[in-house]
């Protein structure tokens, strides 16, 4: 038999590079595509072939063609929000027409691949959404960068319409975890792990209470294998492909860092800062439909997911490895 083969594009990177050792561990065959802008090569796996590429280049399109892959993770894109702010074309030219080079190779190589789209939940329902949201709420982004996330699942369709492309979105919460870069809303943990290890104060933006839905790095690598492997239904509207992969419960900033400080064994300050102009107040995400469907559901705590994460920050610190 033919190996399963995968590729994961951003997979030097935090999400990336865990889908890349989910798969491996499923006994599929992996390349990762990744142009080393913000992922890092040392977090590729060892038994995993690397493209240094990105992904809006010829480059790319042609692994794509050439590779007759199975599935196509798609994880690399632009992911800071403010910088979609400031540069909106940039974070265009990434997320909407680097990830239109990708599907449009696939559908030229004329291979049946699925394309598993890494797209957002908050960023993407935005501050109008009711709390938890699920799938089918109205989406109005706030963003350059969920307008892009959410231009992509409309191609999606298009694509699974008109042509038969087989795709599923997962829509991310706040993803935590080991390899966290200290970037986005869910940086603040690899923030957090940095301060206590150095002996600083955790610093808070505004009261505290705003809530996020964090999601372990683990669990999220999870979903992406067993979103390769069921059957999806026909490709109809906007939300028929699309399943949210969080915890679906509310957790503030205090909490975070309350249950951080426990979980680490260590304590500090927290010391307060103004809070953040336009500052998304609550987020959380409803997890019915890829219990119901995916067959997934989050398995570690965020207790637990914390204490690993601090556990992995504190062997960098003290020299360790990857």
């Amino acid at each position: 038999m033919n190996p399963f083969r995968v590729l994961v594009t951003g997979g030097a990177g935090f999400i990336g590079s865990h889908v890349a050792d989910h798969f491996l561990a499923e006994g599929a065959q992996v390349t990762v595509l990744d142009d080393l802008s913000s992922g890092k090569r040392e977090q590729v796996p060892a038994t995993a072939a690397f493209v240094q590429a990105g992904v809006a280049s010829p480059e790319a399109a042609q692994v794509v063609r050439d590779g007759r892959f199975d599935v196509i993770c798609h994880l690399a894109a632009q992911i800071d929000v403010r910088r979609s702010v400031s540069d909106p074309m940039f974070d265009a030219t990434q997320n909407v027409l680097g990830s239109l080079n990708l599907i449009e190779a696939m559908r030229a190589s004329g291979h049946p691949s699925r394309f598993i789209f890494t797209s957002t939940g908050g960023a993407t329902y935005g501050d109008l959404a009711p709390v938890p949201s699920p799938e089918s709420v109205a989406k109005n982004p706030e963003s350059p960068y969920g307008t892009s996330k959410l231009a992509v699942e409309f191609y999606l369709g298009y694509y699974g319409r008109v042509h038969g492309v087989e795709y599923v979105t997962l829509r991310y919460a706040n993803v935590y975890g080991p390899r966290q870069d200290p970037h986005g809303e869910a940086g603040v943990v690899a923030i957090f792990c940095g301060k206590l290890l150095d002996g600083q104060p955790l610093k808070v933006f505004g009261d505290g209470t705003q809530t996020r839905d964090y999601v372990y790095v683990g669990d999220v690598a999870r979903a992406n294998v067993l979103a390769s492997k069921i059957s999806m239904p026909p490709a109809g509207g906007l939300d028929a492909r699309a399943f949210n992969i969080a915890t679906g419960r509310e957790t503030s900033v205090l909490e975070l860092a309350e249950t951080l400080m426990t979980a680490a064994g260590r304590r500090q300050p927290i010391v307060h800062a103004p809070a953040r102009a336009g500052e998304q107040k609550r987020s959380c995400l409803v997890i019915d439909r890829a219990a119901a469907e995916l067959g997934w559901v989050p398995r570690v705590s965020l207790a637990d997911g914390l204490g690993e994460t601090f556990a992995w920050f504190g062997a960098r610190h003290d020299g360790g490895g990857r």
